[in-house]
């Protein structure tokens, strides 16, 4: 019975970590990632707080308003909108 509430503990305590990451304000997490690459981390969590810490606020976009696609696709047509009366029964 110990096994199983210790890995209920860690999976509530690992759910509640991810949320408190997730809900916090930018500036918070960007200051929190920075102290944490101060610590030795594997390089695996390294990566990842040092990706959090040079986010830029703002959308989640990541420059997908600068693809290549988006220069070599035409413009879009002018299209007509009709509209067609309901047919009573």
């Amino acid at each position: 019975m110990h096994a199983q509430a210790l890995i209920v503990a860690l999976l509530v305590l690992g759910c509640s970590v991810y949320a408190v990451w997730t809900l916090m304000p930018s500036v918070a997490r960007r200051a929190l990632a920075a102290s944490m690459l101060k610590l030795p981390l594997p390089e695996r969590m390294a990566t990842r707080f040092r990706k959090a810490a040079r986010e830029a606020s703002g959308c989640g976009c990541d420059g997908c308003d600068r693809s290549e696609l988006k220069a070599k696709t035409p413009a879009p047509v002018e299209q007509t909108v009709t509209f067609h009366r309901r047919v009573g029964r």
